[in-house]
């Protein structure tokens, strides 16, 4: 295996409390702190251990987003990513355009692997890795909480309702990482000082003749509905009784 290529996506941060726009129309991101997706991470993180263990040559990342998104590539850079591809538009792509934008980028990469988040914290949505795979032709296992390479072969162990699965997928394919797969590394000074000499290319989806207009409607965001007040009782026949005026019980 030569080659795996990471896609990364830029998302409000976790620990950063998201606000509702004033028109209804999404999420106001203005001045919020913004980061790596946490799953992205995670493919990253485990594209690394492959290259590592000698499985792998290069690895690659390449982000979808607004030229901010440069940060997010630097830091998948810092982590130990080889370069970066970053394909800049202020829109927002939903996951069908993603995954024809990345299946554009992995016929001109031809990587041996895709690794990607399951899913992006923002919209949770999970479709752009099977999107990706079938439109690539391409074997998948999604979810995975442990990857090795042996024999030319990718074993990817997931986890389903009846306990583990373990797949043995041929090359080239696409893995989608789960939360359990890994704990992502600390980027240390000296190599986020690295990072800003990798090399980071910048395109737009023109480039790739591909349409990124939009298909779906949000109609409204809104924040949730605020909690009523509890209330106390002094006993358990009270509570009862309360429930049973309520029509819960």
């Amino acid at each position: 295996m030569k080659k795996i290529l990471v896609p990364v996506k830029m998302v409000l941060d976790s620990n950063a409390r998201p606000r509702v726009r004033t028109d209804e129309t999404g999420i106001d991101v203005a001045g919020m702190r913004m980061s790596i997706n946490p799953f992205c991470e995670i493919a990253v993180e485990e594209a690394l251990r492959l290259k590592e263990a000698g499985a792998a040559e290069e690895v690659v990342v390449v982000s979808i987003g607004p030229a901010k998104a440069q940060d997010t590539l630097r830091q998948a850079l810092a982590m130990g990513a080889d370069r970066a591809m970053l394909i800049q538009t202020d829109e927002t792509v939903e996951p069908l355009a993603v995954a024809k934008l990345l299946c554009a980028v992995a016929r001109e990469e031809v990587p041996d692997l895709v690794i990607l988040g399951k899913q992006a914290i923002d919209d949770d949505c999970n479709q752009t890795g099977q999107m990706l795979a079938a439109l690539l032709g391409w074997p998948q296992a999604t979810f995975a909480s442990a990857v090795r390479f042996a024999e030319n072969r990718l074993l990817v162990t997931r986890e389903i309702d009846a306990g583990l699965q373990t797949l043995s997928l041929p090359l080239p394919a696409v893995v989608t990482t789960d939360l359990r797969l890994n704990e992502p590394r600390h980027c240390a000074l000296p190599n986020i000082m690295k990072a800003r000499k990798k090399s980071l290319t910048v395109c737009v989806p023109a480039d790739y003749g591909i349409d990124i207009g939009r298909r779906l409607k949000i109609v409204a965001v809104r924040p949730p509905a605020g909690r009523k007040p509890g209330i106390r009782v002094a006993t358990a026949s009270e509570l009862v009784s309360d429930l049973r005026a309520a029509g819960l019980v």
